[in-house]
């Protein structure tokens, strides 16, 4: 699709016409530190995604695990432990180039999400991946993130989507399964129905 110059928006002045002023809970909701509410919405969350970007482009990435599995070590830092995943670390090596990040926190039956930013190192220290073993054993490396702002988003994106009903949820059967699409795409190198088949046991001995 071609945009219609005409009517783009170029510019901070087209878009504050476009928008207004944003009102004062806006604005006062947003700190540079874990206010103990902010606390509270961190430790209660299961899922968060991690933002980063570097000399590659622009990278998202979930991350997930028991309730609390962020970690607040002082009102400026969270740790923030790297599960196993599928090795390919886009979210580390943009950190490694950039070490700009964001986290949105996620938490089921909620509205409101958790925004984070700020700068993230990433650590191998054995005191602190021996924190974070689960069933003895450790992450890979833990993420120390230096926390520059933090506020909540209002509910409106999580009613909108109707999230957290479960009445609409899509029977996963009703799209490609992960082995359809790795065949798919390898021009069948791969075994749709081996790797299907495959995936439920695996994950669960790979959790950690």
């Amino acid at each position: 699709m071609t945009p219609d110059r005409e009517h783009l928006v170029t510019d901070v002045a087209k878009l504050d016409d476009l928008y207004g002023r944003p009102s004062e809970s806006s604005l006062v909701k947003e700190v540079d530190f874990i206010h103990p509410h902010y606390r509270a919405l961190i430790e209660a969350a299961p899922f968060v995604a991690l933002a980063t970007c570097g000399p590659g482009g622009l990278d998202v990435s979930p991350r997930g695990d028991a309730p609390g599995f962020v970690h607040v070590e002082d009102e400026t830092t969270l740790l923030l432990p790297d599960r196993r995943g599928n090795n390919r670390v886009d979210s580390l090596r943009n950190l490694v180039a950039d070490p700009r990040m964001a986290l949105l926190f996620l938490i089921p039956g909620i509205g409101e999400t958790l925004r984070v930013n700020g700068r993230a190192a990433i650590s191998v220290s054995p005191a602190l991946l021996a924190r974070f073993a689960v069933d003895g054993k450790p992450p890979r490396s833990v993420l120390i993130v230096n926390v520059e702002t933090v506020f909540f988003q209002c509910s409106r994106a999580i009613l909108r989507s109707d999230l957290w009903n479960p009445e609409p949820r899509i029977d996963r059967a009703a799209l490609p399964s992960m082995g359809t699409i790795l065949a798919d795409l390898s021009d069948h190198r791969m075994n749709a129905e081996a790797i299907d088949k495959a995936w439920p046991e695996r994950a669960r001995r790979q959790l950690y």
